[in-house]
């Protein structure tokens, strides 16, 4: 269950949608000194070391935790063929997390972990002293793809210990495991943990890409939270079961053996308010929690991941990680996840992913075919009845009420329902709103190209601007504005047929003629261009089934006689049809007797 909040420019997506869909059809202390030169020596090798040795007890004599005599900072790396971690001996976290084979937009490796953009600490309540590991020295000691972080303080020993898959398998290699085990400190029964990270920038445009950057976590085994992408924001639950620093295409995810009781979780935004395109980070994400010690010890395993936000890496776990990723709420996200995502899997498996977004979009277009001729032959009905509508308007003239009511009596029998035109459109919604959640968060698109996009994930700019238009930007992408071409010559060649005459409370469809092309321009110029270009095919398939149904499938004349003998036929009157003329009649004899006084 998803419980994501829709950020303001989501709900112009929705709108925007919406509006096009009406118009086309109505997301330590000092340890053996051997060791330590040995480790000194080869810190990256696997070393044969005593992975138990025993610390030399020192008794505090004071509040202050007893540490390790100072020594100087090492960073020891572990890695397999997709992830490299590097770790810190000053506080015993991650100083560099390097997910290989991915590049951002300044061709520079990425990082999700780099440059203290991350904090990490227990404040631990133990022997009289108060601990906070960000603090702590620890002695790094290797084995293999396990490297254990020790530090001795307060008369005990604090170890973090990592594991790191050596398998070439993306859903192994991206997660590993994390442990935090106490010995000689008698821990309080509550220690708090303390993790934040400031999101890295990875993408071309830095306001599209924190529309992505989110902090999620799903809680009660299947309920998936989001904090707002928009702007700051907190939250609290309980029984949480994961946690994800989502920075759109990379993540980082705590996953603990247990869930966590409670959690205080916060999101703010780093962006550059006067330049977004020089921010270096875009939101920092932190999350409060609390870990149980047992008798005095501390023992908790947890699991990390950080490597794509790929629902292909993401789904094969057993933990709902893919929740993470923003499918869209309640059907939408279901359209996503069974249909459009192992679609365009299967597709891409054979043929580039342009011409993958190309096919797909055919296939979208031909299921909804059927729709699609509900919708045009309900428009050709009205197109065949508009002389008769144009007489009652023009015999009734302003009497508003009683000509409604002959039109609907015209309507009624005819056979005809000016609504039919919009109800096969607003079925096709799910479909549209499902590909504009789903382009933004394919990870497989980025780094594609097709024709003059180098990156189907961001936007094909072919022109820069010497100045920035609010709300459009600073450079011209060519996929929108060729869908808006396409969206406006569609609509210059159905106005002859979908244009009547205005009628009160109905929009002005004419200006929906400028203004959704003029929408569709601004608003998707810094989307990503797979998206665009699904949108400038299907409004060009659009156009071509509109003009296979007009030319050889329908037929106007033969609508006009079907027309004339269903006003022969006696209509019998639904329940709601009745119920409309009555309230029509009685409106129109309060009209009248208002007149009379």
């Amino acid at each position: 269950m998803e419980e994501k909040r829709i950020d303001p420019l989501q709900i112009i997506g929705f709108f925007l949608l919406f509006l096009v869909l009406i118009w086309m059809m109505y997301d330590q202390s000092e340890m053996m000194e051997q060791s330590t030169q040995a480790l000194a020596n080869a810190p990256t090798q696997t070393q044969a070391v005593d992975n138990n040795p025993q610390p030399e007890q020192v008794a505090p004599t004071s509040n202050a935790p007893m540490l390790m005599d100072s020594i100087p900072e090492q960073i020891t790396s572990i890695q397999n063929e997709l992830l490299r971690l590097s770790i810190t001996s000053k506080g015993g976290f991650i100083e560099e997390s390097e997910i290989k084979g991915h590049t951002n937009y300044l061709d520079e490796q990425v990082y999700v972990v780099k440059d203290a953009n991350t904090d990490f600490n227990l404040r631990i309540e133990a022997n009289g002293s108060l601990i906070n590991t960000r603090d702590l020295d620890f002695l790094p000691i290797l084995n293999g793809n396990q490297l254990t972080m020790r530090s001795q303080v307060a008369g005990g020993t604090l170890e973090f210990i990592y594991t790191l898959s050596k398998e070439r398998e993306e859903s192994e290699a991206y997660r590993f495991q994390f442990v935090i085990r106490s010995s000689g400190l008698n821990v309080q029964p509550e220690t708090n943990l303390y993790w934040g990270l400031d999101g890295f920038r990875h993408a071309l445009s830095a306001d599209y890409e924190n529309r992505y950057t989110q902090l999620t976590y799903q809680y009660e085994d299947d309920k998936v939270q989001a904090l707002s992408a928009m702007g700051d924001d907190t939250d609290r639950d309980k029984n949480v079961s994961w946690i994800s620093y989502r920075q759109h295409f990379f993540s980082m995810i705590l996953i603990p053996s247990t869930q966590f009781e409670s959690i205080d979780v916060e999101s703010s935004s780093l962006m550059n308010e006067d330049d977004s395109d020089a921010s270096v980070y875009l939101k920092r994400f932190e999350t409060s929690t609390s870990i149980a010690a047992q008798n005095g010890a501390l023992n908790t395993t947890f699991d990390w991941f950080i490597g794509p936000t790929d629902y292909k890496i993401l789904k094969t776990y057993d933990d709902n990680l893919s929740g993470s990723i923003s499918f869209g709420w309640g059907i939408i996200g279901w359209i996503n996840r069974f249909l459009f995502f192992p679609l365009f899997g299967l597709l891409s498996g054979f043929l580039p992913y342009g011409i993958a977004i190309i096919v797909m979009t055919i296939i979208v277009r031909l299921a909804l075919s059927p729709v699609t001729y509900k919708s045009y032959l309900s428009q050709a009905k009205m197109k065949v009845l508009r002389p008769e509508i144009n007489a009652l308007n023009d015999k009734y003239g302003n009497d508003r009420a009683k000509k409604q009511q002959e039109t609907m009596k015209l309507y009624t029998k005819a056979g005809a329902n000016p609504m039919a035109g919009c109800v096969p459109s607003l079925l096709q919604l799910p479909v549209f709103l499902g590909l504009f959640y789903f382009f933004p968060v394919a990870f497989s698109l980025r780094g594609k190209s097709f024709l003059w996009a180098e990156d189907l994930s961001s936007y094909d700019a072919i022109a820069g601007l010497p100045f920035s238009i609010p709300f459009y930007g600073d450079h011209v992408s060519l996929f929108p504005l060729l869908a808006s071409i396409a969206i406006f010559v569609y609509s210059k060649m159905t106005m002859g047929q979908q244009m009547q005459p205005s009628q009160p409370g109905m929009p002005n469809m004419k200006f929906m003629i400028y203004l959704m092309p003029i929408m569709m321009l601004f608003f998707f110029n810094n989307y990503a261009s797979g998206l665009s270009l699904y949108y400038l095919i299907s409004n060009l398939i659009t156009i071509g089934i509109m003009l296979v149904i007009k030319n050889y499938i329908i037929d106007e004349e033969k609508i006009f006689l079907k027309i004339e003998e269903n006003k022969k036929k006696p209509k019998k009157q639904s329940r709601f049809q009745r119920k409309i003329e009555e309230m029509m009649e009685q409106a129109e004899q309060q009209r009248r007797s208002g007149r009379r006084r």
